[in-house]
């Protein structure tokens, strides 16, 4: 086990816990909260892993992750708060 690998398994065993409790937990800005550190943290991990084990070219499902969080981080913001979405009446 290498640094790399050793990093990716400190960010799993913090930071990621936290951030699904509090997606699933609280207030909606309390959720919203959750849902963008659980997505930082897999995109830094998805970062990590292929460096600890030598796979540099799996680097792009971090980018697709890094590029796709704060997309569903603003649909959830959109949904938040009617719980419905936009246009539908109640």
């Amino acid at each position: 086990m290498n640094a790399w690998a050793v990093a990716a398994l400190v960010l799993l065993v913090g930071p990621a816990p936290v951030g699904v409790w509090a997606a699933a937990r609280g207030s909606a800005v309390e959720r919203l909260v959750g849902v963008a550190l659980a997505g930082t943290v897999a995109g830094t991990v998805l970062l990590l892993l292929p460096m600890a084990y030598g796979r540099p070219s799996y680097q792009d499902l971090a980018l697709v992750c890094a590029v796709l969080s704060p997309a569903g981080v603003l649909v959830l913001t959109r949904f938040a708060g009617t719980g419905r979405p936009p246009g539908e009446e109640g």
